[in-house]
């Protein structure tokens, strides 16, 4: 099969627009809840939330992702039971996002949602783009929230609900990634029937969404093949629990803990630029930009 390559695009968001697929660009993670898998807690006081966000910035983030809801399995995220409502959701994550453009306006904000009422919420106070982890399935309502903003959006592929995805059956590969483009075609053609310009959409395969273990490697190896659906990819491996469990030979059979998977991160997202990613989600950020220099270098130089 012929090797398809990144390319430049434009994404154009809710007030600017940027060129994608000149270099990486690197989202930096900014999580305000108690129970995220990698520093749940650690950033659910706003003020400390704020500072956080702004040192990845000066690290050399261009972007940052807010999120005030963990899609771990057990949060019931997605359903009618969500241990996360609406309105708390709002109130982890308003003042952190308006804090953060307090100090930075010009700062370029992705709000992690997959809730229509936040969304809303989100970019009336100056949020460009809207991060959902359903690609457009767990909220009907919120693609025409999107539309109605025309706001940025990144679609994610999830396979099934956080309660499902300990038990689905293992898919070989062609099946795996026939899944996720099937899946992703799906948003696209959600997002396009409500107004959506294709140019406002940016797409995730969703390592670790419903994905096992070894299918993470599966669908990392074959990412590129997901530019034939004619977007940009982004790429959120950073952490991810499938990484701990490869390296759990390091640490007397049992996997990896989160504090110990950061260099494993920056391998998996080195391999996922050099596999046509143009945006990397990452929560160690320095070292991300370090390492996406390298990746881009080696692309050009290709």
């Amino acid at each position: 099969m012929e090797r398809i390559v990144r390319s430049t695009k434009r994404w154009r968001l809710r007030t600017r627009t940027l060129e994608l697929g000149a270099r990486t660009w690197v989202c930096g993670v900014v999580n305000i809840t108690p129970d995220s898998f990698s520093d749940g807690g650690l950033f659910l006081d706003s003020g400390k939330a704020v500072a956080h966000a702004l040192q990845l910035l000066d690290e050399g983030a261009d972007l940052l992702d807010l999120g005030a809801e963990s899609t771990r399995p057990g949060s019931n995220a997605g359903g009618a039971d969500a241990e996360v409502s609406a309105e708390e959701e709002q109130a982890r994550l308003l003042p952190v996002l308006e804090g953060i453009l307090k100090a930075r306006p010009d700062a370029l904000i992705s709000v992690d949602t997959y809730k229509a009422a936040t969304a809303r919420a989100a970019l009336n106070a100056g949020a460009e783009i809207i991060n959902d982890v359903s690609g457009f399935t767990w909220d009907p309502s919120l693609a025409g929230v999107c539309a109605e903003f025309g706001s940025g959006v990144v679609l994610m592929h999830t396979r099934g609900r956080p309660e499902e995805w300990r038990t689905q059956p293992q898919l070989e590969p062609d099946a795996l990634i026939a899944a996720v483009r099937d899946g992703l075609t799906a948003s696209l053609d959600v997002a396009r029937m409500v107004g959506i310009a294709e140019d406002c959409v940016v797409l995730d395969p969703g390592y670790g969404f419903g994905k096992r273990f070894d299918e993470n490697y599966a669908l990392l190896a074959r990412q590129n093949e997901l530019l034939a659906l004619g977007r940009p990819l982004l790429a959120g491996l950073s952490r991810k629990s499938f990484l701990g469990h490869t390296l759990a030979g390091l640490y007397g059979g049992v996997p990896a803990p989160v504090e110990a998977r950061e260099w494993a991160s920056l391998a998996a997202m080195s391999a996922a630029i050099l596999n046509g990613a143009s945006i990397v989600r990452v929560h160690e950020v320095k070292a991300a930009v370090e390492a996406a220099r390298i990746a881009d270098a080696v692309l050009r130089a290709g």
